[in-house]
């Protein structure tokens, strides 16, 4: 059989944009991999939630999908490596590449530790850099699809907002450079969607924001991912695509 695989990275829970684009994923008929890092979820106002990668594996398999999932420190230079070969070990070529990981913590220009900093760059820029390069290095004939979230935030969380500017610079180069592979590069950003971060205050203000009345959710957003990833979505490349409800508008 001809399978088609793709790595979801961070996939650590069921409520998660990860978790939704990976259900997407399952019913086109991907088979996936997916990464999770727990010690991030315990530092995050939702904690940590040691059963949930078991549950989501669970529900992608009754929906007809093979499913690995590998725990992955992005911040540690040397994981894509180790990641990419057990994934050629067990799963074999990967066809697609979403990276839905991210280090997020707010902070501003005058309170942002320089560790913070570091890591934040460590995990949404470098490592997605890391694993964008990686994938291309193992396509085959048929080249794939990366799709990779991003952020218009600027004030206030400044370590994130930055690094997602560099991922989404990485993203556009590699279009570029990697588009005579036949690898087709997007960057999508899906608006404010509510997976734990939000506290009541900040629900309603951004609720007031969206011209529909209503937050997205993971499902909202995982779509357009899926389209990116098909072969009908792989002309369009080199995007900075925004599928948030019409927020940004």
């Amino acid at each position: 059989m001809n399978h088609k695989t793709a790595l979801v990275t961070g996939v650590g829970r069921t409520v998660g944009i990860g978790a939704g684009i990976a259900r997407a994923l399952a019913a086109d008929g991907w088979d996936l991999v997916l990464t999770h890092w727990q010690p991030y979820d315990a530092r995050m106002p939702w904690g940590e939630q040691p059963d949930d990668v078991r549950t989501l594996t669970a529900e992608l398999t009754a929906a007809g999908a093979r499913v690995w999932t590998v725990p992955a420190d992005l911040a540690d230079p040397s994981a894509v490596e180790r990641l990419f070969a057990q994934i050629q070990r067990e799963a074999g070529r990967l066809k697609g590449l979403v990276l839905s990981h991210s280090e997020s913590v707010d902070s501003t220009i005058l309170d942002t530790s320089l560790e913070s900093f570091e890591r934040h760059f460590a995990v949404n820029t470098r490592a997605s850099w890391q694993l964008i390069a990686a994938f291309a290095r193992q396509a085959g004939p048929d080249g794939g699809a990366i799709v990779a979230l991003t952020s218009d935030h600027t004030a206030f969380n400044l370590p994130y907002g930055a690094s997602k500017g560099a991922l989404d610079r990485i993203v556009i180069a590699a279009a570029r450079e990697l588009g005579g592979q036949g690898i087709s590069a997007n960057a999508l950003n899906p608006g404010p969607v509510d997976t734990g971060w939000m506290d009541g205050d900040v629900r309603a203000e951004l609720t007031a924001l969206q011209p529909g009345g209503r937050l997205g959710t993971p499902a909202d957003v995982a779509p357009t991912v899926a389209f990116l990833l098909s072969p009908g979505g792989r002309w369009v490349s080199g995007q900075l695509i925004k599928a948030d409800g019409g927020f940004s508008s």
